[in-house]
C-alpha cells in the first residue's frame, strides 16, 4: 500500500492506507454519518501508545461533523470505506492544538492514529429508509410547490389576457357606437 495522502493539502493531516476496502464497501454520508472504528493512538515523537480500542476490542462510536472528536478524524474518515485500515498522521492544528489534552496529550504533540472503520450507520432514531423517503418527501413537496407557483402564475396570466381581451371587445363596442352615433347624427342634420 504505503501511498500517503495528504488530506488537508497543508501536511496537517496525512492518510496511509494500511488494508483496502472490499470494492462493495460503504463509505460514512449524510445518511450514514455514525461511525464505529478501532484504533490505536501513538504520539509521533516516541511512538508511545497513549490510547487503543484494541485491547478492550471496544468500538469507539461517534457522529461526523458533530465535534465529537479531533478535525483530523472527521477529515480522514469521511475518506474511509467500511473494512479500510489507515494510518493517520495528524499535526497539532488538526489534532489537539497547542493545549494539548491534559494529562494524556501535551501541547503541540503530532499524534498517529492506525484506525479501521468497522461500520456506519444511520443517526439514532433514523433508519436509512427514513432518511432517504425523508428526503424524498421534501424534494417532491417542493416539486409540488413549483407546479402550484407556476400553474398559479398561468392563471394570474390567463386572468390578464382575459381581462385585456374583454377590455378591448368593450373599447370596441364603445367605438362602434360612436361611430353609429356620428353617423345617425350626421344623417339627421342634413
Amino acid at each position: 500500500m504505503g501511498d500517503v495522502i495528504d488530506l488537508t493539502g497543508d501536511g496537517g493531516v496525512l492518510k496511509e492506507l494500511v488494508r483496502r476496502a472490499k470494492p462493495d464497501a460503504i463509505s460514512p454520508s449524510d445518511d450514514l454519518p455514525v461511525v464505529d472504528v478501532h484504533y490505536e493512538g501513538i504520539f509521533a515523537e516516541d511512538e508511545k501508545v497513549f490510547d487503543t480500542t484494541r485491547e478492550d476490542n471496544l468500538v469507539f462510536s461517534f457522529e461526523l461533523g458533530s465535534g465529537s472528536v479531533i478535525r483530523s478524524w472527521d477529515i480522514a474518515l469521511k475518506t474511509m470505506k467500511v473494512g479500510e485500515v489507515a494510518k493517520l498522521t495528524c499535526k497539532p492544528e488538526y489534532a489537539y492544538g497547542s493545549a494539548g489534552s491534559p494529562p494524556d496529550i501535551p501541547p503541540d504533540a503530532t499524534l498517529i492514529f492506525e484506525v479501521e472503520l468497522v461500520a456506519c450507520r444511520p443517526r439514532k432514531g433514523a433508519s436509512v429508509g427514513s432518511v432517504s423517503e425523508e428526503r424524498a418527501r421534501l424534494e417532491d413537496l417542493k416539486k409540488q410547490r413549483e407546479i402550484a407557483a407556476a400553474a398559479k402564475e398561468d392563471d394570474k396570466k390567463k386572468r390578464e389576457e382575459a381581462k385585456a381581451a374583454a377590455a378591448a371587445r368593450i373599447q370596441a363596442k364603445l367605438d362602434a357606437k360612436k361611430g353609429q352615433g356620428k353617423g345617425k347624427g350626421k344623417g339627421k342634420s342634413k
